[in-house]
């Protein structure tokens, strides 16, 4: 069976990086088909949905704090234009972050890290821990000071994907509600696919999005295969009863033995609570042992969260790349692109995502832009061609 007309870009994988990328292709003009069976999932239907470029910053990773600045600084837009188009609210709050510190050592670390935002002119303000406790009264008692970072928003990830879902469907794009089983090549050249029920989709272009899973797609050459791994991360979900309300007005953040955790507040009442990180290949598990970590260090964090209704609990696979930075445009096969390996920053990079993989579809050239050119899908074959020449 095949589809009745070839589409000019197939994007395999339809969360939230497929289905921005589908949504800037069909704005500009390209026939485009998006292939999952249930679009609007993904790692994002888990995220948090932090837009922290700045707290979450980590050394060695200013290359991709500008890429992360510049999504950040896209999203009151991006969100206005998509509830434009849809009519439907993403969630977008610009509330701002708060990252503090529970004891002595916590205290040191996050002092250096205020002193490297300082260093590349980022925007963050030291507070004790008193004035940590007068802008959130929940915080436990023994915080001993934190970073407040206005700039740090936040989406609803799950609000997101539905926009962009109907935003696509608004534009054209049209949905192949079947898995890819395998890309199809043609004397060198990806020409399409073939899905999981046995429709083959001819097309000009393909794009692999399908998160974690671009590396197991059938007919890619080892050497094109995205190396992208699976990253698993827990996370929990609570409601905020209107007796307990406002429980927090600000994502809060921590490190608590060695462990990340944070709290995102929405405005519906939902507080999500994550996240765990773990390498333990495709497992999606929800354990007993990630669940209490989670609560463990949010109670010394929050200690009146343990009185809260506990509403879901949920894994999934983040996609990361040998340096969890993005894998974009154009692969060594000529027709196949990727757009996949972001990490945890697949939520704050979508609006950027969506711009770039637009250029690189729609130009002569097929080039990335200048400011995503460190991302590029080639760039991991090229030093390992390099390293075998030394």
């Amino acid at each position: 069976m095949h589809t009745s007309h070839a589409p000019d870009v197939l994007i395999v994988g339809g969360g939230i990086i497929g289905l921005v990328t589908a949504w800037r292709a069909a704005q500009h003009g390209l026939r485009t088909a998006v292939a999952d069976p249930a679009p609007g999932g993904g790692a994002a239907h888990v995220a948090a949905g932090m837009l922290a470029a700045v707290t979450e910053l980590q050394y060695g990773e200013q290359t991709l704090l500008d890429l992360n600045l510049a999504s950040a600084a896209r999203y009151p837009d991006f969100t206005a234009e998509l509830t434009a188009a849809t009519g439907m609210d993403t969630g977008y709050r610009p509330c701002g972050t708060l990252a503090v510190a529970l004891d002595a050592d916590d205290r040191a670390q996050l002092r250096d890290l205020h002193a490297f935002q300082t260093s590349l002119g980022l925007e963050a303000q030291w507070l004790s821990g008193r004035d940590c406790r007068r802008l959130e009264p929940m915080l436990a008692p023994g915080v001993r000071g934190g970073l407040r970072v206005d700039g740090d928003h936040q989406v609803d990830p799950r609000r997101l994907a539905a926009a962009l879902l109907r935003a696509a469907e608004l534009a054209g794009v049209e949905f192949l509600r079947s898995a890819v089983a395998r890309v199809e090549c043609d004397t060198g050249r990806v020409t399409g696919a073939v899905l999981a029920d046995g429709t083959a989709v001819a097309a000009g272009r393909t794009v692999l999005a399908a998160g974690s899973e671009s590396a197991r797609i059938a007919g890619i050459p080892a050497d094109v295969l995205p190396p992208v791994r699976p990253v698993k991360g827990q996370i929990l979900r609570l409601r905020i009863p209107p007796s307990h309300a406002p429980f927090l007005s600000r994502t809060v953040r921590a490190v608590v033995r060695g462990s990340h955790v944070y709290l995102v507040p929405r405005e519906n009442g939902e507080l999500v609570l994550g996240a765990t990180s773990e390498e333990f290949g495709w497992d999606t598990t929800v354990t007993a042992g990630g669940v209490y970590e989670l609560l463990r260090d949010a109670h010394e964090l929050v200690p009146g969260i343990t009185e809260l209704p506990l509403t879901e609990t949920l894994a999934g696979l983040r996609p990361g790349s040998p340096d969890n930075a993005p894998l974009l445009g154009r692969t060594a096969l000529d027709g196949l692109l990727l757009a996949t390996g972001h990490h945890r920053n697949g939520v704050l990079l979508t609006p950027v995502t969506g711009d770039v993989m637009a250029q690189v579809l729609t130009s002569d050239t097929g080039e990335l832009p200048a400011y995503a050119g460190a991302f590029g899908a080639q760039r991991f074959a090229a030093a390992a061609r390099q390293e075998q020449t030394v």
